[in-house]
């Protein structure tokens, strides 16, 4: 399949095979908070905000790393999924109900190591806040 030109910015992470399905991952310059019933389950001051376009333009999504949840994540056992851009994805819940509420990367392809091992979070499932000044 012959592609269009496509001009984009040099700071996207493209799916080799796809070049139409791409995202940008920038550092948050804020605190972000992650929040679950109301509890603080995570903190941070080095989150990543990714927004992906593929079969459709998502939401943007925090990465964060592993050393800044606070509430242990139990993972999901024999839950696994792949993404064409990023890899092959484990899933955890916070409790036996196995419902998922965050997911990792924890071997993304090499063009999207910036992601490998942080913990994303499924906005439906938390509350997430930015605070603090931009800087």
């Amino acid at each position: 399949m012959a592609y269009p030109e496509i001009t984009l910015s040099e700071e996207t992470i493209h799916n080799p095979k796809e070049p139409r399905h791409f995202m940008r991952v920038k550092p948050v310059p804020r605190t972000v908070r992650v929040y679950r019933g109301g509890k603080m389950i995570a903190e941070s001051d080095n989150a990543l905000r990714v927004t992906e376009l593929g079969k459709d333009m998502y939401d943007p999504i925090f990465y964060l790393p592993k050393e800044d949840i606070i509430v242990p994540l139990i993972p999901i056992d024999g839950k696994t999924t792949h993404c064409p851009l990023k890899g092959d994805a484990s899933y955890f819940t916070l409790d036996e109900t196995d419902e998922e509420i965050a997911w990792t990367y924890e071997a993304a392809f090499d063009f999207s190591k910036i992601i490998n091992g942080l913990i994303a979070f499924y906005p439906d499932q938390v509350v997430t806040e930015e605070v603090g000044a931009s800087s």
